[in-house]
């Protein structure tokens, strides 16, 4: 049985940059805030509680004063910096360059918006916490998309700009892209570019991992998908790997792996999300090793 790990997955930038600020952080001090979970992996988020990371929701960020919470890589919306200020708490901000990029474009594109009487549309999940970032640039007035009934919130006889959650699919941008213009076109019998901008804002990092996870999938005879079940850059990748191979597994950890999956004569391929650590995919594969070992002993 040959395993390989797909170098290409694994932690993005921007989350690897939050893990490795928190950690930094707690070597000075007993215990650090966090506001959500750092990373959308449960084992990850585990291993840092135990370091001294404490998870908060923001009703309780509302109730913490003269401490220090860190901001993941996700981003936030501007009134969690007015609640720092107002409870004297000490920020340690770790969001991604590229969501603070896209927050100031919707911020911008939002005030041109209300000038011409138009609308900030978000191609995204509703309640994620890098679109409660971004609709919070918008006095949450953005539009959030995700699904073809979503569609029916937007107002087609009125501008409209259109911006994506970093970490959608290219493919599901473009393809909804392309129901707003068909849909602005009905109701104006035309389409002009004061009607509509598109702006493909998904983070290279995560977009370019499509078409290295598609030749990782094809290589292999088993794709074993290692992420959090929270993670919207998970399902989505995963959905390449299903594409492209039909025994693709979407696992957590090691412990939901099934031995009739594999053969000893199998490749077997791990790869994982934006937000799975390399050291969990390692347990994954020295799982599997270990199988491998029991079915030759058989």
């Amino acid at each position: 049985m040959q395993v390989t790990i797909d170098r290409n997955s694994g932690y993005c930038f921007g989350v690897e940059f939050a893990i490795k600020m928190a950690e930094d952080e707690m070597q000075n001090s007993d215990q650090l805030y966090c506001l959500g979970d750092i990373v959308h992996n449960d084992m990850e988020v585990k291993r840092l509680r135990e370091k001294g990371l404490v998870v908060i929701d923001r009703d309780q960020l509302q109730e913490l004063t003269n401490c220090k919470v860190l901001i993941r890589a996700h981003g936030e919306p501007p009134e969690t910096y007015r609640t720092a200020i107002e409870n004297n708490i000490e920020l340690i901000d770790a969001s991604c360059p590229v969501v603070l990029k896209l927050q100031n474009r919707v911020k911008n594109a939002f005030d041109k918006m209300e000038r011409e009487n138009g609308q900030i549309v978000i191609y995204g999940k509703k309640g994620h916490a890098e679109v409660i970032g971004l609709t919070g640039q918008t006095l949450e007035k953005a539009v959030v998309v995700m699904e073809d009934s979503d569609l029916e919130k937007i107002d087609y006889g009125r501008p409209v700009t259109l911006f994506s959650q970093t970490t959608k699919s290219t493919k599901g941008f473009y393809d909804l892209s392309k129901k707003i213009e068909d849909k602005i076109k009905s109701a104006k019998g035309e389409l002009t570019e004061l009607d509509f901008n598109a702006n493909d804002s998904i983070c290279r990092q995560v977009s370019n991992r499509e078409p290295q996870l598609k030749k990782f999938a094809q290589e292999s005879d088993v794709i074993l998908f290692v992420s959090g079940k929270k993670s919207s850059n998970g399902k989505a990748l995963y959905q390449i790997c299903l594409g492209e191979n039909p025994k693709s597994y979407f696992i957590e950890n090691e412990t939901e792996l099934d031995p009739e999956w594999f053969s000893v004569e199998y490749k077997i391929g791990i790869c994982g999300a934006t937000s799975t650590p390399m050291w969990l995919m390692e347990q994954v594969k020295s799982y599997v090793e270990s199988l491998e070992e029991n079915m030759l002993h058989a």
